[in-house]
């Protein structure tokens, strides 16, 4: 299984962003998936999640009302749509399962969020 995020980019306090977690293989649909977010010099920390079939989401206090997690089993895909971003979500953005990450690590997608 192969983890690929991309849709980071620079923008302006207040701007949006939507990223994409493609998953390559068949396990996708089995699982349910987050993601996380590592700061420089910080820990990696899991700041949203959503079930296998899409029903259920979960969000960190510090994006909850901002961000939005989405899936399509249909495409091996998963979603972020970041709203009113502040400069401290600027982070390398990763995805992976929730709590336990059974997958390798992807590359992550850079987020820079500029005041």
């Amino acid at each position: 299984v192969q983890l690929v995020e991309s849709g980071g980019g620079l923008v302006q306090a207040g701007g949006s962003l939507r990223l994409s977690c493609a998953v390559s293989g068949s396990t996708f649909s089995v699982n349910a998936m987050g993601w996380y977010r590592q700061a420089p010099g910080k820990q990696r920390d899991l700041v949203a999640h959503i079930s296998r079939g899409g029903g259920t989401t979960n969000y960190a206090d510090s994006v909850k009302g901002r961000f939005t997690i989405s899936r399509d089993n249909a495409k091996n895909t998963m979603y972020l749509q970041m709203n009113s971003l502040k400069p401290e979500d600027t982070a390398v953005y990763y995805c992976n399962t929730p709590y336990r990450a059974i997958y390798n690590w992807g590359q992550g997608t850079q987020v820079t969020v500029s005041s």
